[in-house]
């Protein structure tokens, strides 16, 4: 081959070289907007923090630290004896209560029947001396006997206003006594709560997770509403996902998405995407009252700012169990066509 051939076959290498430069950037380009990429993304969990309700010494504890715990499993155990001693307090508080309000209810109903038997007597008596009184022109009776059933006819009436005005006092103590039954009501406030503090002495683990920073032991003393340690709900994960705001016309929500731990390195995991951030912190500028306060700049290279995008992970795999904070790569493939399904719950 001469000179000539030679010059023509190396400006053709070099011009296919070029080409297939340019069409593969122009296809990593177009790859990389049609599915966009990151490393710049971590596993998450929510972290619930574990308080008791109630105060006392630590008498039980059945965890250790990164321990996996069921919903409903039993954590520790605060000493409920203070506690069960206000309960008793509490039921015995009731019954004094239930009883004065019972008492004050039998006194009201004693005087009802007082108060119906003094009235019989009266209208007995004012009909016997309506019944009398005619044959007194007759002579059939005596003034006397007359007088008699007057009498009586007076005295069962005064009787009858006794009764009344007992009734009327009694009533006015169960009026007043329905402070007693606010009191009651009080009181059986006061032992739902009594029974609900030495509920309280028993922590369980609200949901599936795993114990972590757990630094107690039995004897120490738990605060109310202290955290003692905290627990990493095991019942949904997800990628917070860094991308740049060029990638966010590409990313809709629904899309699936491949996600590579670095933790298992040749295994794939799916997700989906569940939200894309709608508001980060800028380096620069800020807020001065309501008035947004813009910084002076004459860069002329601007780096894109990234959005965080929450994807949510399958159900982990008891074998490559997911760890909060592990470092992940995101690929974004796409939503799924209608009527498919996503294998993340």
């Amino acid at each position: 081959m001469n000179d000539g051939a030679r010059r023509r076959l190396g400006r053709l290498l070099g011009i296919a070289i070029v080409a297939g430069a340019v069409v593969t950037t122009l296809w990593a380009w177009s790859l990389s907007y049609r599915h966009p990429r990151t490393d710049d993304a971590a596993i998450r969990a929510n972290i619930v923090g574990i308080a008791p309700h109630v105060g006392g010494p630590i008498v039980d504890l059945r965890v250790v630290d990164n321990q996996s715990v069921r919903a409903g499993e039993l954590l520790f155990t605060i000493d409920a004896r203070p506690y069960e001693a206000k309960l008793a307090a509490a039921r015995a508080a009731l019954a004094l209560a239930e009883a004065d309000l019972g008492a004050q209810r039998d006194a009201v109903a004693a005087a009802d029947a007082e108060l119906a038997r003094r009235t019989a007597e009266e209208a007995y008596a004012d009909d016997y001396l309506r019944r009398i009184q005619p044959l007194l022109g007759r002579g059939w009776v005596t003034a006397d006997k007359v007088e008699d059933a007057r009498m009586k006819l007076r005295a069962a009436t005064a009787s009858r206003e006794s009764a009344a005005k007992d009734r009327a006092r009694a009533e006015k103590l169960l009026a007043e006594v329905n402070d007693v039954s606010a009191h009651v009501e009080a009181a059986r406030a006061s032992l739902r709560s009594a029974e609900l503090d030495v509920e309280y002495c028993r922590v369980v683990a609200p949901f599936d997770a795993y114990v972590t920073n757990l630094n107690i032991a039995v004897g120490q003393y738990a605060r109310e509403g202290q955290e003692v340690f905290a627990l990493v709900d095991d019942r949904q994960w997800w990628v917070m996902a860094n991308f740049r705001e060029t990638y966010m016309g590409s990313i809709q929500l629904g899309a699936e998405a491949d996600v590579f731990l670095t933790a298992y390195p040749r295994q794939r995991f799916r997700g989906v995407v569940q939200g894309i951030g709608w508001a980060v912190r800028g380096v620069e500028g800020g807020a001065d009252g309501v008035v947004p306060a813009v910084q002076p700049t004459l860069d002329w290279v601007r780096l894109a700012q990234r959005f965080p995008v929450r994807i949510r992970l399958e159900p982990p795999d008891p074998e490559r169990p997911y760890r909060m904070g592990a470092t992940a790569v995101v690929t974004i493939l796409g939503k799924p066509a209608d009527g498919a399904t996503v294998s993340a719950r």
